[in-house]
């Protein structure tokens, strides 16, 4: 018996058959649409799960890479070996305690902005536009519009690769510019606790309206992306850089610059993750020529090279 027919056997004892997937393209699990297949794909629906799906990995000495809503991701062509964890939707209850909302991992950071709004909460309106799931954001301490979410986590439960479920308190997070502690432990998270405040619903709404009626005008939104493919160098902004060099359109096969945002590298068409690289680099470079300045991809590149 190979690994997969033993890991498949354990997996049913209790998961449904589809909650996992063996050779899962990663360009049908990703918003950029790019990718190779996974080994195999796993959607955790309870945290109990989460615990007996890692200790089965970590028994069988199975590689594992743990993604949200695959927004930030570029998956490379030879897809990713072992297994990947999902947190999607099958992982996104939303509970309001008080002034406090306890989140799954899965769930859309829109549809939390949006849960709070409903509940008169204020903190979470700059997040209603980013398009990722809040494990995600969390794992990237993501922000747009002067908000990050270091602002506004109070604790985070998360599995580590033996099976071990921990709550880490926010100043244990290590939360910085596009960084966190999971970055470096390789924790599942798997519930967020946020703190918000009282607000006006109204006003909430307000600003959670002007937040994306600003992001579809400046967006790329009709293109497959991974969002933001640059980090902020100090006392820059990439995409002003990549405009000023001229960069706006450059192509290497369908992987583009943004006409509309240089920030933005996006799949016009039928891009391959090696598209994708060739044009990072290309940008980097030339912006670098022009500037002085050094570009590194917030993008995540994960899979086989």
């Amino acid at each position: 018996m190979n690994w997969r027919e033993n890991f498949s056997n354990e997996l049913k004892n209790f998961l449904r058959t589809d909650q996992f997937i063996f050779d899962a393209p990663m360009n049908e699990h990703t918003t950029f649409k790019i990718g190779g297949a996974a080994d195999v794909l796993i959607f955790p629906s309870t945290i109990e799960e989460v615990i007996k799906i890692l200790k089965i990995i970590n028994e069988n000495e199975i590689p594992l890479t743990i993604l949200g809503n695959g927004s930030n991701v570029l998956v490379r062509d030879k897809g990713i070996r072992g297994a990947v964890i999902k947190f999607n939707g099958k992982f996104a209850k939303i509970k309001c305690v008080e002034n406090r909302l306890i989140v799954g991992a899965g769930a859309k950071l829109k549809d939390v902005s949006n849960f709070a709004a409903e509940n008169s909460l204020t903190g979470l309106e700059f997040a209603v536009g980013i398009p990722g799931s809040i494990g995600g954001a969390v794992y990237m301490n993501a922000g747009a519009y002067g908000g990050e979410m270091k602002n506004v986590i109070s604790k985070v439960r998360a599995v580590s690769r033996s099976g071990d479920l921990t709550e880490f308190d926010s100043n244990a997070l290590e939360l910085d510019y596009r960084r966190s502690i999971f970055q470096l432990n390789g924790y599942a998270i798997c519930e967020i606790e946020l703190q918000l405040e009282k607000g006006n619903k109204d006003e909430i709404f307000s600003a959670m309206e002007d937040f994306t009626s600003r992001r579809e005008k400046k967006q790329p939104l009709e293109y497959p992306s991974a969002g933001s493919t640059f980090k902020r160098p100090e006392g820059y902004f990439a995409g002003t850089l990549i405009d000023k060099t001229g960069l706006k359109g450059l192509r290497v096969g369908d992987a583009m610059v943004s006409t509309k945002h240089a920030g933005f590298v996006v799949n016009a068409g039928h891009a391959t993750a090696e598209d994708v690289l060739k044009l990072i680099e290309e940008v980097k470079k030339r912006v670098y020529e022009a500037h002085g300045v050094i570009l590194n991809p917030e993008v995540r590149i994960i899979g086989e090279k």
